[in-house]
């Protein structure tokens, strides 16, 4: 089977690449050099497309990185470039706002700008007055180095939510959806199954295959250190993998649902992922990356697995032998390593949703407010009785140990005790025994320190009702310190 897809509204046969091949480089190949290649690791956002997901159960306008989208994942999809939305005689509107409002200059990254201009433009809730934030965060992948923005931004407030009836419209309303890819090489090639049975029969055939999601992860490795792997098995076509919905009094994530929909999702269903997932990245890798894909690479500044074992989530995993169920408190076993057994798959997370007497925050502070990934992060959960103290308590960092972990001298420190920024400073000093954090070029040791303890009384101060408490946005940014000076 032959790789196909709709390019510009035109029925595209790109025959048998191999798996590692990039949107943008077939885009740039065939001519389609409006695309542009900046960073090749999804920063800067010069290589910005539109792609009409067919995967999900409905269709979806993704603006994404194509540097980082493998060729053979946008199989039976619409993808749409700055050429395809308009024409020199008939510009599309986001075109003829960034034009009218002066916002390019050398040209190189505008193509980029008008996809991220499209996707915002069809969303409808962003045409609300108190939409400023969400505004902006559709532009948040996307870099200029000529404008200084004011002019990119006008446009974006001129066209955001405004739906016009352009091709996007025509192509989101026509019906279908993506079914299994299989596009064979000479010695392995890109299977997207889209039944368990057939995962476990592609595993079985190509033990050595690397699953992938949304490729954020792998895509890196292969613009930056030219990983040419022989055999991908994409999981993003699996509905067992999918899926967003509240059932009795938790919340079930599909692991393969990109982060983007998680978090639009997660506003009022469990308002504190969205809250962390809002600076996880820019929209664009969050219409690609996984929140499956976030965890199991079990990184020890991924932003999600704080949250998850602050809040006591359950994961769900799935094998040829059947399925079980494991606390995300025993998820993660070592550095970069999980409970994950050969021949498994995280299928789902589920997440308790609030009870009366909890209260619950999540931090991040990185160096930069987008774009970055943790230096340390906090999740926290407290229980209070009707005076005010501590039951129980869970509170688990990133960044500060191996694995995302737990606190429990700290979590013990807190019970029976008031809360508030007294318990948790108090609290805050048994940290050193919980964690011996390592300097890196993110910060030092003694930096990750002081930063865990203050995000703790940060979470009391603003979950206890302090009168001195100003809230701050999700992120904090400010000077690292490194060995024991500001630089």
């Amino acid at each position: 089977m032959s790789l196909r897809f709709t390019l510009n509204g035109v029925p595209t046969d790109a025959g048998h690449p191999p798996p590692w091949a990039t949107l943008l480089d077939h885009l740039r190949a065939t001519g389609r050099c409006g695309t542009k290649e900046g960073c090749a690791e999804g920063d800067c956002g010069a290589c910005t497309v539109l792609v009409v997901d067919r995967t999900g159960p409905a269709p979806r306008l993704r603006a994404t990185n194509a540097c980082l989208t493998l060729l053979p994942q946008v199989a039976g999809q619409e993808v749409v470039t700055a050429e395809g939305l308009g024409t020199p005689a008939a510009l599309h509107p986001v075109q003829s706002a960034l034009a009218e409002a002066l916002g390019s200059q050398c040209g190189y990254c505008t193509p980029g700008f008008v996809c991220a201009l499209a996707e915002a433009a069809h969303r409808p809730a962003l045409r609300a007055p108190e939409a400023e934030s969400a505004r902006r965060d559709a532009l948040s992948g996307n870099l200029c180095r000529c404008t200084g923005y004011r002019p990119i931004v006008d446009a974006l407030r001129a066209t955001a939510g405004t739906c016009p009836n352009d091709a996007l419209a025509a192509a989101l309303a026509r019906p279908g959806q993506a079914g299994a890819v299989a596009v064979p090489t000479a010695d392995g090639g890109y299977f997207a199954p889209d039944t368990l049975d057939a995962l476990w029969a592609l595993r079985a055939a190509y033990p050595g295959a690397r699953l992938v999601a949304g490729a954020t992860d792998l895509g890196l490795d292969i613009t930056q250190k030219h990983a040419r792997p022989s055999v991908l098995i994409g999981l993003d076509r699996l509905p067992a993998l999918r899926g967003l919905r509240v059932e009795g009094d938790g919340v079930v994530l599909g692991a393969a649902e990109p982060l983007a929909d998680v978090e639009d999702f997660c506003a009022d269903a469990l308002p504190e992922l969205a809250r962390m997932l809002r600076y996880f990245g820019s929209r664009p890798i969050k219409q690609r990356a996984t929140l499956g894909g976030n965890l199991v690479t079990a990184s020890p500044i991924g932003d999600t697995a704080p949250v998850f074992l602050a809040l006591d989530a359950v994961f769900s995993l799935v094998g040829p032998e059947g399925a079980r169920e494991v606390p995300a408190a025993a998820f993660f076993s070592g550095y970069r390593q999980t409970a994950l057994q050969a021949g498994e798959v995280l299928a789902a997370v589920r997440v308790p949703r609030p009870r009366p007497g909890e209260k619950r925050g999540v931090y991040k502070l990185s160096r930069r407010k987008e774009m970055d990934i943790s230096a340390v992060s906090l999740a926290g959960w407290v229980r209070l009785d009707g005076a005010g103290r501590v039951v129980d308590a869970r509170l688990a960092w990133g960044g500060v140990a191996a694995t995302p972990a737990r606190a429990p001298r700290a979590e013990a420190a807190l019970r029976g005790q008031r809360w508030g920024p007294e318990a948790a400073a108090a609290a805050g000093s048994a940290l050193d025994a919980d964690f011996s954090p390592l300097s890196d070029h993110r910060g030092s040791a003694a930096f990750r320190r002081t930063v865990a303890r203050n995000l703790l009384v940060g979470f009391a101060l603003e979950t206890s009702g302090a009168a001195d408490f100003v809230p701050l946005p999700p992120v904090h940014t400010g000077t690292v310190v490194l060995d024991g000076a500001p630089r």
